[in-house]
């Protein structure tokens, strides 16, 4: 999976700023963070959306549970498709620190 970006921050070949390693995923910072913590957590093996192996998501949302046990207030998310705002097809979980008065409107946030 030469072309994913994810693979290559996994296999060392792109630079990333990594908060934490586990055997089967890996948590970073992204490019544009929404929030201060924002983190991205993915497997270790390419799957590309939450559908694609379970067992494999199922890893990778242990790994997002454990940082989201370190916020007070957060959100876990992650999509499927680019209906959905997939925009890497690489599964990935977001754990977004909140904060009373953030101003942040997740997409399903009522206008």
């Amino acid at each position: 999976m030469s072309a994913c970006v994810f693979c290559a921050i996994i296999a060392g070949d792109a630079p990333a700023q990594v908060v934490r390693w586990w055997s089967d995923a890996v948590a970073f910072v992204p490019l544009g963070p929404v929030t201060p913590g924002h983190t991205l957590v993915v497997p270790r093996v390419h799957v590309e959306d939450v559908a694609d192996d379970p067992a494999v998501s199922a890893t990778a949302a242990r790994a997002a549970a454990e940082l989201a046990g370190g916020w007070d207030a957060c959100n876990v998310i992650t999509s499927r498709g680019a209906e959905a705002t997939q925009s890497v097809y690489h599964l990935h979980w977001h754990v977004v620190p909140r904060r009373q008065g953030d101003g942040l409107a997740l997409p399903w946030t009522p206008r």
